[in-house]
């Protein structure tokens, strides 16, 4: 105890930033309410906490480098899981290595503070910090993820986890749920390690598991499931088990603490593959015959218009894509063409519903030396329609039993404890000013990001 109050009184200000991957600012309104929550309970209990937007698209990848260099995606260069690469028709998965912008956690590292950050997402590999840093999902392996490597030893011995398998839980709900207590127990274990053993001025831990939960079983826990509601609930008293526990340290150091998600989460009515539908109409075109698994490389040389995940629209244009053939003078026409069918005509199959809630350009959200990089038309499904970019898929909807939630951009959520906060018309990325007032650390120039204190 000597060792842990000492190691705390070194320097101040602190902050402990926990992230929530997904969880819908809704949801636990709701469920602090009902008392399932009730150490977020008292974490918000003087100041709450408040809804705001994420990102297009809505995918994890986008919205935590947001947060982490409190800029846009043309600006810090990563739109998705999944892009392709300049000039060619190959795919990557865009790492830490591509993002364009400097994080908040080496910024602070500038200013002095020593950080500890684990498991946030785009964080592979790991960039040198003043302190720790733990990369999160996409890390192939632990002794690759971890800076400074010497650390790598310690993790294996408390047996970190840096997921969830997800094949697991595409076996059975079962095997989700008990493959989600054991990557939480041994990330908190982690967590709360490093957090009475290490020095530290700024601590990120984020909780990928709720965004598992969330995907795997989030139509059970709304239609309330007699089997597995009650298996996600002890899933969720769980994640606020670990709440207490960093609430506890919290409280005894002096230190600030902030909650926050980078999107919300609804069920999922349908699959969209956006690229049948552009089959469908004739401006894509596959190879004949076709390969067992289809990727853009496959694209015929016909092809006007195609996507990535998720309802990223490129049109193939002379002068960028290598066999573009979309002349740069009908660019526009094409967007507005591929716009106005979309909109029309990507409808729900039994109800007739539009799946869409709007197409927006690039530009109308970008700014920044990487636009030339967004796709050309950003589809935004509404609620319950989840678009992706799988090539060759037969039907234009899918719904299985295994993936059964998706995101929504409009839930996100911030918390600050003791702090209230003005979220109003506020995303994902004014949480990077937000944090840098915290830590009284000036914010870098020219950011897109506005403090929400």
């Amino acid at each position: 105890m000597a060792f842990f109050t000492k190691l705390f009184h070194k320097t101040s200000p602190r902050l402990v930033v926990i992230g929530l991957d997904g969880t819908p600012h809704s949801f636990l309104e709701r469920i602090v309410r009902e008392g399932h929550m009730p150490n977020l309970a008292r974490i918000t209990e003087r100041a709450g906490f408040a809804r705001m937007n994420s990102v297009y698209p809505t995918v994890s990848s986008v919205a935590w480098t947001c947060y982490m260099t409190g800029v846009n995606p043309a600006r810090h260069g990563i739109y998705g899981f999944v892009d392709r690469k300049p000039d060619t028709y190959d795919t990557t998965i865009p790492t830490a290595g591509r993002v364009m912008a400097r994080t908040l956690w080496e910024v602070l590292g500038d200013a002095g503070k020593r950080v500890i950050v684990m498991n946030v997402p785009v964080t592979y590999p790991p960039r040198p910090v003043n302190g720790i840093l733990i990369g999160g999902f996409l890390s192939p392996r632990l002794e690759r993820a971890v800076y400074p490597e010497t650390l790598v030893p310690l993790l294996r011995s408390l047996g970190y986890r840096i997921d969830t398998d997800p094949w697991l839980a595409r076996e059975s709900k079962d095997k989700l749920f008990d493959d989600v207590e054991d990557c939480l127990a041994r990330r908190r274990d982690t967590m709360l390690h490093l957090m009475d053993n290490e020095p530290w001025d700024f601590f990120h831990c984020h909780i990928m598991e709720t965004d598992r939960l969330y995907h795997f079983s989030w139509e059970q826990y709304e239609t309330n499931d007699p089997v597995y509601a009650p298996r996600f609930y002890e899933a969720i008293h769980r994640i606020d088990d670990v709440l207490g526990d960093v609430l506890e340290r919290v409280q005894r150091t002096g230190a600030e603490m902030m909650v926050l998600s980078d999107h919300g989460f609804c069920t999922l009515r349908y699959e969209v593959y956006v690229n049948t539908w552009l089959a469908d109409k004739g401006w894509l075109t596959l190879p004949d015959p076709r390969p067992e698994r289809v990727q853009l490389k496959d694209v015929g040389p016909g092809c006007t218009v195609y996507s990535l995940d998720p309802g990223r629209v490129f049109i193939n244009l002379q002068g960028r894509e290598p066999g573009g053939i979309v002349p740069p003078a009908e660019y526009e026409g094409w967007r507005e063409r591929v716009a106005e069918a979309a909109m029309a005509e990507l409808r729900d199959p039994q109800t007739e519903e539009p799946m869409l809630e709007k197409v927006v350009r690039r530009e109308e959200i970008y700014h920044g030396p990487a636009l030339d990089r967004a796709a050309d038309l950003i589809l935004v499904p509404r609620r319950g329609y989840d678009l992706k970019g799988a090539f060759g898929r037969e039907s234009l909807t899918f719904k299985g039993d295994a993936l059964v939630g998706m995101h929504t951009y409009d839930d996100a959520m911030i918390a600050v404890r003791n702090r209230p906060i003005d979220a109003a018309g506020s995303s994902i990325v004014d949480a990077t000013a937000t944090v840098f007032e915290l830590m009284q650390v000036e914010m870098p120039p020219g950011l897109d990001s506005r403090s929400l204190l």
